[in-house]
């Protein structure tokens, strides 16, 4: 049998347990140095096309809209009169008068809520500084905590003069506020607030990650949820029995399965009997390196599951770093024997053993 043959029939395979069952005889009739080679193909061929890009999506939250941002902007311009009045007292009155006008301050800084809360900490003449939720709550337009208008004016009036921090030694390394609107401090505040933000200046910032990227960093973990949320959905929806583990004792399950990988896999199922019968790993990766990378995850997940007697392993995978076929989607094929599903073939898990087996839904 060819490479051709052999790549021929696993594309074409009439369900995906043949598929299986094909990919796992590749060993037994190929040696070591072609295997890769056809792994890498059969990647191309059959699982490269279902995946989707997911980098032009961002979860949205609320608090991003623009209408009450540009609501607090407005007092910010109004109580400092345009930005002329920025002495610590007059930042401090701002603050006291319209809590929320705490964001504008922050973002001209460069600052997400949790740098600006530890920078009030090098602020504050006692060493105590604020918590990101007391700044995140002040933003919110919520009750002032006493003495806090006066430690984020403090803050604010440093970094603006360039005091908080000392200057950066290498000449690769700048202030956050070394940015066209805040490098000359409150002078290009007031001139960019005054004659508003060229739009070359505003493409400019997309260079260094500007639009979306705070609110890409701040939802990464719901992003890191997404393959992890679809797959209790499924299972939920088939009643599989299944842990999920990252929200769960890693070392009680550990015990319970008898599993020595660790960290421990995303998911484990099980039957009625609580008896292992399979484990499944997410991954999402929007680069090739870092999905080579993450493909030396399930080389050991190969390792556990053959040493607790065969326990089959899934791979669910998102982000086009997965087309990278020969040293990252490849290898994740032969350690996972065939089982890698996207979000648009999830739903063709459920008939993979050992899901008809052990879930009251036949599927």
């Amino acid at each position: 049998m060819t490479v051709a043959d052999v790549v021929a029939q696993v594309v074409s395979a009439p369900s995906w347990d043949r598929r299986v069952a094909l990919i796992r005889q590749i060993p037994e009739n190929f040696g070591t140095a072609s295997r890769p080679a056809i792994f890498a193909e059969i990647a191309r061929q059959f699982y490269v096309p279902t995946l989707a890009p997911d980098f032009a999506f961002v979860h949205w939250r609320e608090e991003y809209e623009l209408e009450p941002f540009q609501a607090a902007y407005g007092q910010a311009v109004e109580l400092t009169g345009g930005f002329q009045r920025t002495g610590p007292e007059d930042i401090a009155g701002t603050l006291e008068a319209a809590p929320s006008t705490l964001s504008v301050f922050r973002l001209l800084l460069g600052f997400t809520a949790q740098e600006f809360a530890a920078s009030t900490v090098l602020a504050d003449a006692e060493g105590k500084g604020l918590t990101t939720s007391t700044v995140k709550r002040m933003e919110a337009g919520g009750k002032l905590r006493r003495g806090a208008a006066s430690i984020c004016a403090r803050t604010i009036d440093l970094a603006m003069r360039g005091e908080l921090f000392k200057a950066p030694q290498s000449p690769d390394l700048r202030l956050k506020t070394a940015k066209p609107d805040s490098e000359r401090g409150w002078a290009t505040v007031r001139h960019y607030c005054e004659d508003g933000v060229p739009l070359s200046v505003f493409l400019h910032q997309r260079l260094y990650g500007g639009a979306f990227r705070q609110l890409l960093d701040a939802t990464s973990t719901k992003r890191g949820n997404l393959l992890e949320d679809a797959v209790m959905e499924l299972f939920d929806s088939g009643q599989i029995p299944y842990i999920r583990t990252g929200s769960n004792n890693q070392e009680e399950i550990a015990r319970r399965f008898s599993l020595t990988v660790k960290p421990a896999p995303d998911f484990v199922v099980f039957d009625s009997t609580g008896t292992l019968r399979a484990i499944l790993e997410c991954k999402g990766a929007n680069d090739g390196g870092t999905a080579r990378d993450k493909a030396a995850r399930f080389s050991a997940l190969r390792t556990e599951a053959t040493r607790l007697g065969g326990v089959p392993v899934f791979a669910i995978l998102a982000g086009l770093g997965w087309t990278r076929a020969s040293d990252a989607l490849g290898p994740v094929i032969q350690h996972t024997d065939g089982r890698v599903f996207t979000i648009p073939t999830l739903h063709q898990m459920m008939g993979v053993q050992p899901f008809p087996q052990i879930g009251p839904t036949q599927f």
